[in-house]
């Protein structure tokens, strides 16, 4: 077990995008009192001893300039495995990724970004840009019919402890008469869950035409959206990472909405329901 307790861990890689998705953790980090480790990944382990000396240095500069104290974690290993047995050793909260879009995607996690996201237990918040300020924190909630949708709610309301949040629950009119019928049964479920919890929120129909993945990101640049949460798709295969999963068109939105993705799996922060 590690010595950091369910932190919020920061893949770092010295690049302005980390330094974003940095930003974006501190600010997490303010509200929910979890602590954030960077976590910095070598190729051999002659290599740790000076990344740690480098390391030390930007956890100075990050207290100087931010006020806030991190951790630093330097593995050796691949970002495919270490990210994930990292967050599996730590009991990570969650995990802060900057990324430059679909292009920094291929760049950063050699082009099979899902790959890492997937992999791990915790949700990732995938960022493409510095936070910013906001009274209130608008929040769009992809609705499909998929079962899986109710592990979206824990999310929603531990998101909500972070920020000052109004969710906008979005789905498409689905011509199918059973999607149509689980989609309104997982609207009803949500609406319940979040009276419930006293958490604002809408919901808006978004047509007929066009796919829920386009229209959701859409819908988030309109709103000028915080934080869009989504599910990965279950057992994704070799040919979503070639070809490109509707996530990862969410993820590597042009408007550059930080993007929640959680895995269906049953969650175990179930303290957070």
């Amino acid at each position: 077990m590690s010595e950091y307790k369910n932190p919020i861990i920061v893949p770092w890689d010295f690049s302005d995008k980390a330094e974003f998705a940095l930003e974006h953790a501190l600010n997490y980090s303010a509200v929910s009192g979890k602590e954030v480790a960077l976590l910095h990944i070598v190729k051999k382990s002659k290599d740790i001893e000076p990344a740690l000396k480098q390391m030390e240095g930007k956890i100075d500069e990050i207290k100087e300039k931010y006020g806030r104290p991190v951790h630093a974690i330097v593995k050796e290993g691949s970002i495919f495995t270490t990210i994930t047995e990292v967050i599996e050793d730590t009991e990570a909260t969650f995990a802060v990724m900057g990324t430059h879009g679909m292009k920094g995607m291929q760049k950063v996690t050699g082009s099979w970004a899902l790959k890492v996201i997937t992999g791990s237990k915790c949700p990732f918040i995938v960022v493409q840009e510095a936070p910013k300020e906001r009274e209130i924190n608008d929040v769009v909630v992809p609705i499909d019919f998929k079962v899986e949708n109710k592990e979206k709610l824990i999310w929603m309301n531990f998101v909500n402890t972070m920020l000052k949040a109004k969710f906008h629950l979005v789905y498409i009119d689905e011509q199918d008469k059973f999607a149509k019928k689980q989609v309104l049964g997982n609207i009803k479920v949500a609406v319940e869950y979040l009276e419930s919890k006293g958490i604002s929120y809408e919901i808006n129909k978004l047509g007929t035409k066009g796919s829920l993945a386009e229209k959701t990101t859409d819908f988030a640049k309109i709103i000028d959206a915080a934080m869009i949460i989504i599910m990965t798709t279950k057992n994704i295969g070799t040919l979503d990472y070639v070809m490109g999963a509707g996530e990862q068109k969410i993820i590597a939105n042009d408007a550059k909405v930080p993007i929640m993705t959680i895995n269906p799996r049953e969650s175990k922060f179930q303290n957070f329901n």
